[in-house]
């Protein structure tokens, strides 16, 4: 039987990461693009929210220098065959379903217009669409994996526990309170959580923002609920890259968006950070399996890593049209899994109590509960300092200052058959 060591500091806010590397999947290994209304109408009042709090975190700590924050230009890259069919554009898959769906058709560029990227491979026949204008201050890139140091670091600055790697191994109640949440049993990866001593976390709120991974915490905290959380992972490969033809002193153009279509079934996306990087993306699978998330960073499926590579080597390589030099530096390749709902918005939502299961609830109002905070798909560093601030204001028990109410979830999409 094992013993748990308690640690007594029912103030402190604790952080459970089981991974042994920190940022290995989606918060590490994203594209960083930002947009500030380009969101579906539950979610257009969370977006507008964390775009602006992006741009005042960035204003207020250095932002640029820290995790390389700037405006971003955006266009649709059309290459000569797709030219020809005046329906089918590079933004195609992100404008279906939000606010982009309804706008007004893009404006062709030239490359005399002053903002197409000097990176970008060029062929007779294409054409590029301006999407946002970077002035308009709308759009704006960050790198995410520095991003996420940064808020870490801030958070231990301030008190916050960081448990690495420890995993979750079941909530505790009070039985004389009629089964209320009081705390969280945790182990250190590397232990067998059956026979080693294990640490117990005072706990009358419990947040579960566990990516992709969310329905796996969920059930293994509440195995007697019949509730499921609708969050599964959609995988996506992604690599980043070095080009003599950018470098933020050199490209007076300043940070790109890019999207386009490729012959091979998928649309390639590329993001110009300032740092001197391009980050390269858009094979997506939803078929990938999930790995265990104490597992570590995933390792990429070498034959999607060529296909990429090839896409990379067309788009943004030196020869001209059919040749095959290619001064492309990759810096890093990866595979990460978002979180995705079937809707396509996330859940930020308290949890009910009679969704726990039997023998656990949890303390009223503001004093206790359970709440989940998942699924917000490619766009989780985009909404996730907004989701930060209303999740925090809904475990306070405080008025949101976003209405997120087409985000709550009742259950009743998530209940097993």
């Amino acid at each position: 039987m094992s013993s748990d060591t308690v640690i007594l500091d029912p103030t402190t806010i604790h952080l459970v990461e089981p991974s042994p590397e920190l940022f290995s999947s989606a918060s590490g290994y994203a594209g960083g693009f930002l947009a500030k209304d380009w969101f579906s109408p539950s979610v257009s009042v969370l977006g507008a929210l964390s775009f602006e709090e992006h741009r005042r975190l960035a204003e207020e700590h250095g932002g640029r220098e820290k995790w390389g924050y700037s405006t971003s230009t955006c266009v649709s890259y059309v290459a000569p065959a797709a030219a020809r069919d005046s329906q089918k554009r590079g933004d195609d898959w992100l404008r279906d379903g939000t606010s982009r769906a309804d706008a007004a058709p893009a404006v062709v560029l030239d490359s005399l217009s002053g903002k197409t990227p000097a990176w970008l491979r060029r062929a007779d026949g294409d054409r590029i669409e301006l999407i946002s204008d970077g002035s308009e201050g709308t759009t704006a890139q960050i790198d995410p994996l520095l991003l996420c140091r940064f808020l870490l670091q801030e958070c231990v600055g301030r008190g916050v526990r960081l448990h690495h790697p420890a995993k979750p191994i079941s909530v505790v109640t009070d039985d004389n309170k009629e089964g209320e949440l009081s705390g969280l049993r945790i182990a250190r990866a590397a232990l067998e959580s059956s026979s080693a001593e294990t640490e117990l976390l005072p706990c009358a709120r419990l947040v579960i923002a566990a990516g992709a991974w969310t329905g796996e915490v969920f059930r293994a905290l509440f195995p007697e609920s019949a509730l499921q959380i609708p969050v599964k992972s959609l995988a996506g490969h992604s690599m980043v890259l070095k080009s003599p033809r950018w470098h933020a002193g050199l490209e007076p153009n300043g940070c790109h968006a890019v999207f386009t279509t490729h012959n091979e079934g998928f649309c390639p996306e590329m993001f110009s950070r300032l740092g001197g990087h391009i980050y390269f993306a858009g094979l997506n699978s939803s078929a990938l399996p999930l790995p265990d998330a104490a597992a570590g960073k995933a390792a990429p499926y070498p034959e999607d890593l060529a296909q990429l590579r090839l896409a990379a080597k067309e788009i943004l390589g030196s020869g001209a049209e059919g040749e095959d030099n290619n001064d492309l530096e990759i810096v890093r390749e990866g595979l990460c899994f978002r979180p995705v709902t079937s809707w396509g918005t996330p859940i930020v939502s308290r949890i009910r109590d009679r969704d726990l299961g039997d023998g656990v609830t949890t303390r009223a109002r503001a004093e206790g509960g359970v709440f989940v905070a998942a699924g917000h798909g490619p766009w989780g560093i985009a909404l996730g300092l907004g989701t930060g601030i209303v999740l925090a204001e809904m475990v306070q028990g405080r008025k949101l200052c976003a209405d997120i109410g087409g985000l709550a979830f009742d259950g009743e999409k998530g209940y097993a058959n």
